[in-house]
């Protein structure tokens, strides 16, 4: 039996940046706190391509497996604290 542990750097964010400037995949992101907080993922930065619409999370851990050809950008709106694993 083959056990795969699932892991990835972390990035702490509270408004609208890079999670990596390399290609890679993001694995999920742990939301720290939020107030109406919302997140928008991008492939290629700003202005990339979009891999989400407008997510509105909760507190806690959500899973989001996406590949990211050249770089992952979060468009983040209203308040939130989160922390990104990317690989």
């Amino acid at each position: 039996m083959t056990t795969v542990a699932e892991c990835g750097v972390p990035k702490n964010l509270t408004a609208t940046g890079a999670i990596s400037l390399s290609p890679g995949t993001l694995l999920g992101f742990y939301v720290n706190s939020t107030s109406s907080g919302t997140v928008v993922f991008r492939d290629g930065g700003a202005s990339g391509t979009v891999l989400s619409g407008t997510i509105t999370p909760a507190i806690g851990f959500h899973r989001f497996p996406a590949a990211c050809a050249t770089s992952c950008h979060v468009t983040i709106g209203g308040t939130l604290n989160a922390t990104f694993f990317y690989q």
